[in-house]
């Protein structure tokens, strides 16, 4: 019996041990594919791709080559987030280093009447001493600074030729500076004249040795030009240049396209030189140029900052007056106009003196044609720019002698005349005033005569053809009340206005929606609005009428933050009282849950409701007054 319980004892024990040993198995064998899966998602989330991850019981064994020693670092330290950092071994190997690169040697000296330095890094294999003696030569003894460094490193190729070809340039240029590189020279330097830096390019070229990119920036000093002098004309054969003086390259360019573009076909070169009276040079050459090709003929010559313009014989009038008012305008500061019309055979080709200004329907005014003296000019321009705003003036107008004494009056009387018209021109001559054109205004011309008889003098003559339109309505009428609260509406069709779930705070996506509905708004003036939250049944009413009112009250702040006026405007929340869907449906729900815009209209008077006055009035007479 006792023997029979010592045997039921052990079996007992002997079972428990192996189930142990197989719950046990069973929960390595979980922890080695959830640590190997868990390791592996991260290591493939960071891009580490060629590491690879092995699980053996408790140890996370990682393999791979990494291609630095830093991105191996970096795998431990990721793998040790995801596991204990003891369980980790390390079994990743690095792609071996190529070892530091070399320097990048480089040389630069400086040549001047004070000597030469030379600095920068060279291989220790350059004949350092050799270098130095050379340039002891080249400026004289104790002239030189040597500011070298060297590195041990292997001269890359045709460092040496590079060297051997800057010290042979040196000597030929004793205001330089020369950048030196493996294969490489750049050579800045200043000539004695524009032949010596001819000489000096070509011979530092055949210098050179095969495969030496050399870069050559050799100026040469530009004489002084007094006086500074353009000359071009245009006759029959077409243009050409007398003389062109040009400050630089892009001096000379500016003036030869504005050339090109007055049909010149030729080839002429400017001299670039010191002395320009201006940095507006090739500004008053274009100009000049310009105008003689308006004019179609004649010459223009600039001697320093004095512009003569002289028109081809036969040249009209009236077009010579705007051409010179046009760019006597336009002239740069500093250059003055000296413009000549050669005298017709007789007099009557001359034409009647004349003062015109436009007024467009956009409102540009245009001045043209003669004026008295330069006062006048700055007075008309003055007074227009009053009249029709400063940027809408343009002047081209012409000071000319032997003018009425009362033209400045005419001239001012015609411009403030010119003021009632939306659209017309007046045009002032010795002996009239003819002003035609439109105007809203239909006392126009009643107010316009009585202005110019005012101004002019009764006795004077004036001519006036005004027209009547009735004003378009103005662009940014406001829109009425209706069609104000249905653009509302219809962009929401398009794109609701939505908040954060369970908030009043408007969703992001929906800035764009209440953009557009602040645009609108802002063409309604005056309209009262009702902006409306609404709900669905979802949750406790009390709940869904408080939400509705904080988003009502939340997109009415939106407004303001747009800089729309918000008095006549009120935010109240509906809840889920007013529903324009079922709320059994998630489409339901979402159709409910709005944003409304709704016009605060006037309550309706009742028909059957009268005033006591009403009531009185309409009560049967008393028996006493029957009587």
């Amino acid at each position: 019996m006792r023997l029979s319980s010592l045997l039921i004892s052990g079996l007992t024990f002997t079972g428990a041990a192996a189930l142990s040993l197989v719950v046990a198995g069973f929960a390595v064998t979980g922890i080695e594919a959830g640590s190997e899966t868990a390791v592996r998602r991260e290591l493939d989330k960071a891009g580490y791709t060629w590491a690879e991850v092995t699980a053996d019981g408790l140890r996370v064994i990682l393999n791979g080559t990494a291609p630095d020693e830093a991105t191996r670092f970096g795998v431990i330290s990721l793998v040790g987030g995801v596991v204990d950092a003891a369980r980790i071994i390390d079994d990743m190997e690095v792609i071996p280093s190529k070892g530091i690169a070399p320097p990048r040697f480089s040389v630069e000296i400086l040549r001047n009447d004070s000597g030469v330095s030379i600095i920068g890094l060279i291989p220790r294999a350059t004949n350092r001493d050799d270098v130095i003696e050379r340039l002891n030569t080249i400026a004289g003894a104790d002239q030189v600074a040597d500011l070298l460094e060297t590195a041990n490193y292997t001269a890359p190729t045709g460092w040496m030729d590079a060297v051997e070809f800057a010290l042979d340039a040196l000597s030929l240029l004793p205001r330089s500076k020369i950048s030196v590189e493996a294969q490489e020279v750049s050579v800045t330097a200043i000539s004695d004249s524009a032949e010596a830096k001819e000489q000096i390019e070509k011979r530092l070229n055949r210098m050179a040795p095969a495969g030496l990119r050399l870069s050559l920036d050799i100026a040469a000093p530009r004489p002084v030009i007094t006086p500074f002098t353009l000359r071009y004309s245009i006759d029959e054969n077409g243009g050409q240049f007398d003389a062109c003086s040009a400050e630089s390259e892009l001096s000379r360019d500016r003036i030869l396209r504005a050339a090109k573009k007055a049909g010149y076909d030729g080839s002429f070169d400017c001299v670039i030189g010191m002395g320009v009276p201006s940095p507006n040079w090739a500004r008053a050459a274009e100009l000049g140029i310009g105008a003689l090709a308006e004019l179609g003929g004649g010459s223009m010559t600039i001697a320093n900052a004095d512009m003569t313009l002289v028109a081809a014989e036969g040249t009209a009038p009236a077009l010579f007056d705007t051409v010179v008012g046009e760019l006597e305008s336009a002239l740069p500061q500093v250059f003055a106009v000296h413009a000549v019309l050669p005298e017709p055979e007789t007099d009557t080709a001359q034409g009647p003196s004349e003062f015109v200004a436009t007024l467009s329907p956009e409102g540009q005014v245009q001045l043209r044609g003669r004026i008295s003296d330069e006062a006048l000019r700055e007075i008309s321009t003055s007074y227009a720019k009053a009249r029709f705003g400063s940027g809408n003036v343009y002047s081209a107008t012409r000071v000319v002698d032997d003018l009425p004494v009362d033209w400045p009056v005419r001239v001012l009387a015609g411009l403030e005349a010119l003021s009632f018209l939306e659209r017309g021109a007046v045009s002032v001559m010795p002996d009239s005033l003819q002003l035609t054109g439109m105007s809203h205004r239909e006392d126009a011309p009643t107010e316009i005569a009585k202005l110019l008889s005012e101004k002019l003098g009764e006795a004077e003559s004036y001519d006036l053809n005004v027209t009547y339109e009735e004003p378009p309505e103005p662009a940014d009428k406001p829109m009425s009340p209706e069609l104000c609260e249905a653009e509302l509406a219809a962009v929401q069709t398009v794109s609701k206005i939505t908040f954060e779930p369970g908030s009043a705070t408007v969703a992001a996506g929906s800035r764009d929606t209440l953009d557009q509905i602040a645009d609108i708004l802002a063409r309604c003036d005056g309209v009262r609005l009702e902006i409306q939250g609404h709900t669905d049944s979802q949750g406790r009413e009390e709940m869904n009428q408080n939400l509705s009112q904080a988003r009502a009250q939340s997109v009415l702040n939106e407004l303001r933050d747009r800089r729309i006026v918000t008095s006549s405007f009120s935010a109240k929340g509906y809840g889920e009282s007013t529903p324009i869907a079922t709320n059994d449906t998630e489409e339901g729900r979402e159709a409910n849950r709005r944003i409304e815009f709704r016009l605060i209209r006037p309550a309706a008077t009742d028909p059957t409701s009268e005033t006591t006055l009403d009531a009185a009035a309409s009560a049967p007479e008393s028996a006493d007054d029957s009587e």
